[in-house]
């Protein structure tokens, strides 16, 4: 019933997003080509799809042979305008995603701006040797021309029967897949079959300029938030476990774990979710109060970096903490694929940025 009352407002939303895309469309908005490749990654519903493992994976790739930054609008952070991380920058400062990124990819340049084109400019401004520029969550932001475009879409959560928000979860019509180069299909079983796969590629209509990709996630060993701190001496399915998330969908995470321990208590916060002094206490309490010995908090990178970031913890919390870092995994055996599409595309594109820079200073 709550959904029908909200129709009214999904057209509404719809009408508005068609007429900004269609100004775009008809070039009577104006969008910003730059000399080196652009590659936006994002989605076109709100919440999870794997933005973050999947930038991760792009620049982890690209660093081997180029100079690539990393630029974010910095969801939730307390700042405005363009900021160069540093590997003491914090949450206030730059947001989550940004400090994981940094701290796993130090050598990388990585900045926040809420206006991509301006943090663009900054960024070549001051480092104008930087071959390739990823962006995230940037499919909607359409001030930018990107050259790569790679639109994620969540297995669990696919957009086939899906409405415009706030009735659904769509942030733009289904038809704004076409702007994709690349489509890459997240959170899909290991074992996905391959005509569950011809489904969905005809479901989706791919045209001959985009390629279909489909990833799992991959989770590594259950780390401690603390070094010097050892992992489990017994089986981990005695544990009862305090899962801490505060991500766009724990579905998957929980999945996983419900095979490896013998109970989850699940603590879910909103995405994004900034925890405060208060949270960490009740969280405690709420961990204390389980009558176990083999017991744990587990968490996830991501919210790790916001748990961190809370000043005055209770005294020990994170020496019960761990966490669980997470790759992707690329199906079929088609990493290589997708792969070198990705590198020939800015070795090309960045060798004629070269040329055209040196053109300019004759």
């Amino acid at each position: 019933m709550v959904k029908i009352l909200l129709y009214p407002l999904s057209f509404i939303y719809g009408l508005i997003i068609s007429i900004r895309n269609f100004m775009y469309d008809s070039k009577i908005f104006k969008q910003h080509e730059f000399e080196i490749p652009i590659i936006a990654v994002g989605n076109i519903t709100a919440g999870g799809t794997g933005k973050t493992p999947h930038a991760e994976y792009i620049l982890h790739l690209l660093q081997k042979q180029f100079n690539v930054a990393f630029l974010s609008r910095g969801y939730k952070r307390k700042t405005r305008g363009f900021i160069l991380a540093t590997p003491g920058s914090t949450l206030e400062q730059i947001g989550d995603e940004p400090v994981q990124i940094k701290q796993k990819m130090p050598e990388i340049p990585v900045a926040v701006c809420e206006k991509r084109v301006v943090g663009i400019k900054k960024l070549l401004d001051i480092d104008p040797e930087i071959d390739a520029i990823v962006l995230d969550d940037a499919f909607q932001h359409r001030s930018v021309k990107a050259n790569i475009n790679i639109l994620l879409i969540d297995y669990t959560r696919q957009i086939f029967n899906d409405s415009l928000l706030p009735a659904g979860r769509l942030r733009e019509r289904q038809n704004a897949k076409y702007r994709a180069n690349f489509i890459i299909f997240t959170k899909c079983p290991t074992k996905l079959q391959p005509i569950e796969q011809r489904i969905i590629k005809t479901k989706l209509d791919i045209r001959p300029y985009q390629n279909l990709f489909f990833t799992s996630i991959f989770y590594g060993e259950i780390t401690p938030s603390e070094k010097g701190f050892n992992l489990f001496a017994n089986d981990m399915r005695q544990y009862k476990v305090v899962l801490l998330t505060g991500i766009g969908n724990p579905q998957p995470l929980i999945d996983h774990l419900s095979q490896q321990v013998g109970e989850i208590i699940h603590l879910k916060y909103a995405d994004h979710y900034s925890f405060t002094t208060a949270d960490l206490k009740a969280i405690k309490n709420k961990y204390d109060s389980i009558e176990s010995s083999e017991k744990i908090i587990i968490t996830t990178e991501k919210d790790l970096v916001r748990l961190k970031s809370v000043k005055n913890a209770p005294e020990n919390f994170f020496r019960d903490v761990y966490y669980i870092p997470i790759e992707i995994k690329f199906l079929d055996k088609t990493k290589e694929i997708f792969n070198q599409r990705i590198l020939n595309y800015v070795t090309e594109n960045k060798s004629n940025s070269r040329f055209h820079k040196k053109g300019n200073r004759v």
